[in-house]
């Protein structure tokens, strides 16, 4: 069963599209046309999403709600926290990949994914700084 793993340099918090490369991974190892696309990613502190590719505000959206749903543990509100190795967006980055998936099942028809007109593969990158995160992709029958 064909696997590979993709790399993605993050500049900090945000989506960070790769649907082309899953694309062109199934496109390429689709022998019969059809089977399943799992994505799955490597991390505790980032996420994958399937979400709208065509409008930019849906990505500054969708960061603006988790930057309110889950603030940095330096805000009064998340004294709660005991996590903080490794700085303020830590454990709560930690939260918001556990709100979020971090493996997702595509089936594939015809040798592609088969995504709605709008949808989009995505890193939810959680943390303030970059990172180089790592997503496996594995198609099976």
């Amino acid at each position: 069963m064909p696997q590979t793993v993709l790399s993605i340099e993050t500049r900090g918090q945000g989506l960070y599209e790769f649907t082309e490369a899953a694309r062109r991974f199934v496109r390429a190892n689709s022998a019969d046309g059809e089977g399943l696309l799992t994505v799955f990613v490597r991390h505790t502190s980032c996420s994958l999403l399937i979400q709208e590719n065509a409008d930019p505000d849906v990505r500054r959206d969708l960061d603006a709600f988790f930057a309110r749903l889950v603030p940095p543990a330096d805000q009064a509100s998340m004294a709660w926290i005991s996590h903080r190795d490794e700085g303020p967006d830590d454990m709560p980055a930690h939260i918001k990949a556990a709100l979020t998936a971090t493996s997702i099942g595509i089936p594939v028809t015809a040798g592609a994914p088969v995504l709605g007109t709008w949808q989009g593969l995505y890193l939810f990158e959680h943390r303030d700084r970059p990172h180089r995160r790592e997503i496996v992709l594995h198609l099976g029958s």
